[in-house]
């Protein structure tokens, strides 16, 4: 796979390539899933270690994605540090952003998350409402974006919040999944795929979890700079 190397204001992030057949995944993924977190995202205690380890994963650090054949990876990277601090998985005119942070170990943080995400939006000039979904409560966002050309339009997203062992896995589906409820199935399963690894070292509430270029990919980025 190949990675190019761009800011995180830049159109395109750090580009990675496809999955394979599109047809054929998005096909498993209208089956129907499970509520909750019982079929996914994993906390990597709860997997095998060769299951990381598959082919058709990918070692982000903190997280460990598999696309659906079609999908393209993209890495959002700060250019100044060089760290990664989105992933994004885009599908035709649909995407799925990952973020992932630390969480005490007694309770999950998405309720609390959610309200203050909520919030902002509102804060905004734009709208927050709750929703029962496949991972449990989730935020449906419209708030006003504006274009390259000044132009103001409504942007809407699905916010979901996955509480895990010591960390919170925050996804926003974007794009046509986000108001078609027939595209949302390749992006929930591509969120069930997820595996978190939190670590042991201690970390503050909130913090956000390291996340990685892939292996191979730094060097990619060097040679076409």
């Amino acid at each position: 796979m190949i990675f190019r190397r761009k800011g995180k204001n830049d159109d395109a992030e750090t580009t990675g390539g496809f999955f394979g057949d599109e047809e054929e995944a998005v096909e498993e993924a209208e089956e129907a899933a499970p509520v909750g977190r019982s079929a996914g995202p994993f906390d990597s205690t709860e997997v095998e270690p060769e299951t990381l380890e598959a082919e058709d994963r990918i070692d982000l650090g903190a997280l460990v994605v598999t696309g659906l054949p079609g999908m393209e990876l993209r890495l959002q990277v700060d250019e100044a540090s060089g760290d990664v601090q989105a992933v994004l998985l885009v599908l035709e005119d649909s995407a799925l952003e990952l973020r992932a942070f630390a969480a005490p170990k007694t309770s999950g943080i998405w309720s609390e998350v959610r309200r203050e995400i909520a919030s902002e939006a509102t804060r905004m000039g734009g709208t927050a409402s709750e929703t029962e979904g496949p991972f449990g409560t989730e935020l449906v966002l419209v708030v006003p974006v504006e274009d390259p050309e000044g132009q103001i339009f409504s942007q809407t997203s699905r916010v979901i919040g996955v509480d895990g062992p010591r960390w919170l896995l925050r996804a926003t589906v974007l794009g046509r999944a986000a108001v078609e409820p027939e595209a949302a199935p390749p992006m929930e399963q591509s969120l069930r795929n997820v595996v978190v690894v939190r670590g042991n070292e201690p970390m503050a509430p909130r913090e956000s979890l390291a996340l990685q270029l892939p292996a191979g990919a730094q060097a990619a980025t060097e040679e076409e700079a």
